[in-house]
Formats: C-alpha cells, sequence, structure tokens
C-alpha cells in the first residue's frame, strides 16, 4: 500500500486510540505519582509491560545499535524524566500542553534526518496548532510549574528522536520495540530509584490501589497498545502526516484536569484548544492526495 493516500479507517482509529489512552495516561501518571517516586512508578510499569511482552524478545535483532539508543530514548531517559515532572507538577494541564512539543521536534528532526516535507498549508496548519499549544502553556498558572515545564520540553525532544529513529528502521515489530524498550528501562529505573529517591520503601507500601491501577494501566494500555500503535504508524506513515493529530491529546488531559483534578479553567487555556483544533484539523484537511495504484499480481 502506497503511504500517501489519505489514511484508511484502521489508521484513522488507531489515532483516535492513541489520543484518548494518551490523555487519559496523564491524568493517570500525575495520580500516580503524587503517591509514588517517580522512578519507582517507571520501573513498575515497564517491569508489568515487560511480563506481557516476553514472547517478542526473540531474534533477530537488526540495526542492534540504533534499536539499543530507541529503547534507551524511549523508555529510561524519557520516561525518568517526565516522572520526574509529573511529580514536580502543581497542575496537570500546563505540562501536558508543553509535552506536546515533541510534536513540532518531531516534523523537525524528521526534516533534517529523512528529508521528509509538507505541503505549505499543512506546515501552516502545524503552525497554528503549535502557537494554540503555547497560548495554552502561557497560562499564569503553569507560571509555578516552570521547573516541571523545563523537564517536560527535555523529555519531548527525546521522543521525538526516538518516533524518528523507529520510522528509519522499518523491519522491526512494533511489540519487539516495546519489549526491548522495558527490557532496557526496567532495570536502569530501578537502579535509580532504589539510588536517588527517598523514602522508597515506605512510600511503595503506603501507596493506595488507585495509585497502583494507574501504573497498571500506563504499563497495559499505554506502553503496549497506544505505543506501538504510534510505532506502526510512523512505519507506514511520514511522520509529519500523522504526529499533528496528536495535538489533539492535551484536549483529553486537560479535560480530566479541571473536572477531576483541580486545574482552574481560564479563557487563555480555551482559545489556545481552540487554535490547537483549528490547526490540526487544516493539517488533516490538506493531507496528500492518493497516487495512481497499479493492480497487484
Amino acid at each position: 500500500m502506497s503511504n500517501t493516500g489519505p489514511l484508511t479507517a484502521v489508521e484513522r482509529l488507531a489515532i483516535a486510540a492513541i489520543i484518548l489512552v494518551w490523555g487519559l495516561n496523564n491524568a493517570a501518571a500525575k495520580v500516580a505519582t503524587a503517591e509514588l517516586p517517580p522512578m519507582v512508578v517507571g520501573t513498575a510499569r515497564f517491569g508489568l509491560a515487560l511480563v506481557c511482552l516476553l514472547p517478542f524478545l526473540r531474534p533477530p535483532f537488526p540495526s542492534a545499535r540504533r534499536l539499543l539508543l530507541i529503547c534507551l530514548l524511549s523508555g529510561p531517559i524519557h520516561f525518568g524524566i517526565i516522572y520526574m515532572a509529573f511529580g514536580m507538577a502543581k497542575s496537570l494541564s500546563p505540562l501536558v500542553v508543553a509535552t506536546q512539543l515533541w510534536i513540532p521536534f518531531t516534523a523537525l528532526i524528521a526534516w533534517r534526518m529523512l528529508g521528509e516535507t509538507m505541503k505549505p498549508m499543512a506546515v501552516a496548519g502545524l503552525v497554528v496548532a503549535f502557537a494554540g499549544v503555547a497560548w495554552m502553556s502561557l497560562d499564569p498558572h503553569g507560571a509555578a510549574d516552570l521547573p516541571a515545564i523545563g523537564l517536560g520540553v527535555v523529555a519531548s525532544a527525546c521522543w521525538a528522536l526516538a518516533t524518528v529513529l523507529v520510522r528509519r528502521t522499518p523491519g522491526v515489530k512494533p511489540l519487539k520495540v516495546q519489549a526491548l524498550t522495558a527490557l532496557v528501562a526496567t532495570p536502569l529505573l530501578a537502579v535509580m530509584a532504589w539510588n536517588f529517591e527517598p523514602n522508597v520503601v515506605e512510600r511503595t507500601r503506603e501507596a493506595s490501589w488507585v495509585a497502583w491501577a494507574c501504573v497498571a494501566f500506563a504499563g497495559i494500555v499505554s506502553t503496549i497498545g497506544a505505543s506501538a500503535l504510534l510505532f506502526w504508524l510512523v512505519q507506514r506513515r511520514e511522520a509529519g502526516r500523522v504526529t499533528p493529530y496528536f495535538l489533539l491529546t492535551p484536549l483529553v488531559s486537560c479535560t480530566i484536569g479541571v473536572l477531576f483534578l483541580g486545574d482552574r479553567l481560564s479563557w487563555q487555556l480555551v482559545i489556545g484548544a481552540g487554535a490547537t483544533m483549528a490547526g490540526v484539523a487544516l493539517v488533516s484537511l490538506t493531507g496528500k492526495k492518493p497516487e495512481p495504484v497499479g493492480e497487484a499480481a
């Protein structure tokens, strides 16, 4: 199948599922890190994923060095940083908005490394969407979370690079990538938790079932489900073609934050969300037209 045609129904469904799961997972991360040390959350998340993905840890492992870099960036580096940010943040919404910078980072890295392009109107849509994200991040309530937001930006750049590297490794199954990532991340995050986080044993014992349920959601639904779908998508499509849709993720998270976690709703947040949705719509309406395809042999 040509990867220049319109998105298929299955691809659109995958994008919608990723948006919903990631939106819920951001809220779950905030709840979990309020009770558990951040590196413990990461260790438990990837440990659970590793148990579920053990059958996929089979050779061959093409591009071993690149796979190792992908696993480090998308596992212990990205999640170690992002869980620290969630643990530091007072509000969910500003941090979630900041983490969406991985989308323009991905487009920029894909342009530099892969030579990918977007139509002028799609670029304009990306700019509008990025402006909406930036406007939301300037909400006055986000000022208290600037250190956490800074960590979120760094984590976003790591995730974007990992996403583009996955596209350059087309022969690897998504679940195998996730299994290898869990294999690398679990021991590294465990060592970091034991050596650098205070009161690990006490906080782990005192955590509620809700915190552990959030960890389970992250380990199974997000790590195995949504991330595998993302890697499947970027192996089929240009990264800049699918990633703008994920700007809708903060709308899900911000709604949960306002309704259930005490985040304050402001006009700045509403206007930024509207701009983000308008930009995403513009990108989706200016996708590449399908090219003629010959009959299969």
